[in-house]
């Protein structure tokens, strides 16, 4: 087996392992986790990895954002749609000024969205 034979088989059963609940979570979880060493990248003065940290997290929002479906989730997506686009820009001004402040809003915002989605997922964590 090539080695992008044995990549492909193992995306593809990791995909098929997680549903569409845990996956949410997992970006959750990912936006979080990069926007804490995007945190961590500006209290060190490196800007290259503040600007890698805060164009991942801003990617799982974009990702977010393209599975919103509208006509299933009503008023929800349509809510979330603004608060995605919401911490979108805070990343961006994160990134252009430099600052932590926007980073801990979308750390906070996001930590709800988490803890709601577990508490409507019953994947509570204890």
């Amino acid at each position: 087996m090539t080695a992008a034979a044995a990549y492909s088989t193992y995306t593809q059963n990791n995909i098929q392992v997680e549903s569409p609940q845990k996956l949410i979570e997992m970006l959750y979880e990912g936006v979080i986790r990069f926007c804490s060493l995007a945190q961590k990248s500006i209290e060190e003065g490196d800007i290259e990895k503040r600007v890698y940290w805060i164009n991942r997290a801003t990617a799982i929002f974009v990702e977010l954002l393209n599975t919103l479906d509208y006509e299933k989730g009503g008023e929800v997506a349509y809510y979330l749609d603004g608060l995605y686009n919401q911490q979108i820009k805070f990343l961006a001004q994160s990134n252009t000024e430099n600052s932590t402040e926007y980073l801990q809003i979308v750390i906070k915002v996001t930590k709800e969205l988490l803890e709601a989605w577990r508490e409507v997922t019953g994947n509570e964590v204890a």
